[in-house]
Protein backbone atom coordinates (compact mmCIF):
# COMPACT_ATOMS: atom_id res chain seq x y z
CA UNK A 1 0.00 0.00 0.00
CA UNK A 2 1.15 3.43 -1.01
CA UNK A 3 1.89 5.70 2.03
CA UNK A 4 -1.11 7.96 0.00
CA UNK A 5 -3.64 5.34 0.64
CA UNK A 6 -2.70 4.72 3.75
CA UNK A 7 -2.99 7.71 4.77
CA UNK A 8 -6.34 7.88 3.53
CA UNK A 9 -7.77 4.87 5.05
CA UNK A 10 -6.46 5.97 8.13
CA UNK A 11 -7.78 9.53 7.87
CA UNK A 12 -11.32 7.42 7.23
CA UNK A 13 -11.06 5.93 10.14
CA UNK A 14 -10.14 8.34 12.30
CA UNK A 15 -13.26 9.39 14.10
CA UNK A 16 -13.93 13.78 14.61
CA UNK A 17 -14.89 15.11 17.51
CA UNK A 18 -18.38 13.98 18.72
CA UNK A 19 -20.63 15.93 21.39
CA UNK A 20 -22.99 19.09 22.49
CA UNK A 21 -22.30 22.19 21.10
CA UNK A 22 -24.30 25.58 22.05
CA UNK A 23 -24.65 29.07 20.46
CA UNK A 24 -24.80 31.63 22.76
CA UNK A 25 -26.62 34.52 22.20
CA UNK A 26 -24.28 37.05 24.36
CA UNK A 27 -27.05 39.95 24.47
CA UNK A 28 -29.98 38.05 26.11
CA UNK A 29 -28.17 34.60 26.95
CA UNK A 30 -30.68 32.71 25.07
CA UNK A 31 -28.89 29.23 23.51
CA UNK A 32 -29.34 26.80 21.06
CA UNK A 33 -28.07 23.15 22.09
CA UNK A 34 -27.51 20.73 19.00
CA UNK A 35 -25.82 17.21 19.05
CA UNK A 36 -23.24 16.42 16.56
CA UNK A 37 -20.93 13.85 15.05
CA UNK A 38 -18.43 15.70 13.77
CA UNK A 39 -18.68 19.37 16.20
CA UNK A 40 -16.07 20.72 13.96
CA UNK A 41 -18.27 20.51 10.55
CA UNK A 42 -21.57 21.22 12.75
CA UNK A 43 -19.92 24.75 14.16
CA UNK A 44 -18.92 25.57 10.27
CA UNK A 45 -22.11 24.49 8.91
CA UNK A 46 -23.82 26.53 11.67
CA UNK A 47 -21.95 30.09 11.14
CA UNK A 48 -22.46 29.37 6.98
CA UNK A 49 -26.60 29.24 7.34
CA UNK A 50 -26.36 32.24 9.82
CA UNK A 51 -24.30 34.34 7.98
CA UNK A 52 -26.39 33.61 4.74
CA UNK A 53 -29.44 34.19 6.58
CA UNK A 54 -30.91 30.33 5.99
CA UNK A 55 -30.44 28.95 9.59
CA UNK A 56 -33.58 26.41 10.21
CA UNK A 57 -34.15 27.73 13.40
CA UNK A 58 -35.79 31.16 12.41
CA UNK A 59 -36.19 32.73 15.91
CA UNK A 60 -32.11 32.30 16.61
CA UNK A 61 -32.00 33.59 12.42
CA UNK A 62 -33.71 37.07 13.42
CA UNK A 63 -31.59 37.50 16.72
CA UNK A 64 -28.74 36.63 14.64
CA UNK A 65 -29.54 39.31 11.50
CA UNK A 66 -30.47 41.78 14.06
CA UNK A 67 -27.24 41.78 16.31
CA UNK A 68 -24.43 40.33 14.43
CA UNK A 69 -21.91 37.31 14.77
CA UNK A 70 -20.04 38.99 17.38
CA UNK A 71 -23.11 38.72 20.29
CA UNK A 72 -22.98 34.47 19.54
CA UNK A 73 -20.32 32.59 20.99
CA UNK A 74 -20.18 28.64 19.62
CA UNK A 75 -18.88 26.35 22.48
CA UNK A 76 -18.86 22.84 22.98
CA UNK A 77 -20.00 21.41 26.11
CA UNK A 78 -20.09 18.30 26.33
CA UNK A 79 -17.49 15.58 24.37
CA UNK A 80 -18.44 12.26 23.68
CA UNK A 81 -15.61 9.65 23.43
CA UNK A 82 -15.24 6.71 21.23
CA UNK A 83 -15.95 3.22 22.58
CA UNK A 84 -16.45 0.89 19.94
CA UNK A 85 -14.56 2.37 17.17
CA UNK A 86 -15.69 3.90 13.61
CA UNK A 87 -18.00 1.09 13.04
CA UNK A 88 -20.30 1.91 16.30
CA UNK A 89 -23.76 3.60 15.86
CA UNK A 90 -23.81 7.09 18.34
CA UNK A 91 -26.48 8.25 17.31
CA UNK A 92 -28.52 7.21 20.67
CA UNK A 93 -25.82 8.28 22.81
CA UNK A 94 -25.58 11.40 21.08
CA UNK A 95 -29.21 11.70 21.73
CA UNK A 96 -29.15 10.69 25.36
CA UNK A 97 -26.26 13.10 26.10
CA UNK A 98 -28.30 15.85 24.28
CA UNK A 99 -31.12 14.74 26.51
CA UNK A 100 -29.26 15.75 29.69
CA UNK A 101 -28.46 19.13 28.69
CA UNK A 102 -31.52 20.15 27.55
CA UNK A 103 -32.97 19.27 31.23
CA UNK A 104 -30.00 20.66 33.12
CA UNK A 105 -30.33 24.10 30.78
CA UNK A 106 -33.92 24.05 30.04
CA UNK A 107 -33.25 25.98 26.79
CA UNK A 108 -37.11 27.09 26.57
CA UNK A 109 -38.79 30.85 26.27
CA UNK A 110 -36.48 33.57 27.45
CA UNK A 111 -33.52 31.36 28.15
CA UNK A 112 -33.53 29.67 24.72
CA UNK A 113 -34.37 28.68 20.77
CA UNK A 114 -35.74 25.18 21.64
CA UNK A 115 -39.99 24.47 21.36
CA UNK A 116 -41.17 22.30 24.06
CA UNK A 117 -42.53 19.27 22.21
Amino acid sequence: MTDRKKLIKEYKQTLTPMGILQIKNLANGKILLMKAKNLPGIINSQKFSLSHGSHPNSELQKDYTRLGENNFFFEVLDHLEPKEGISYDYTGDLKALEQIWIEKLQPYGDRGYHTKR
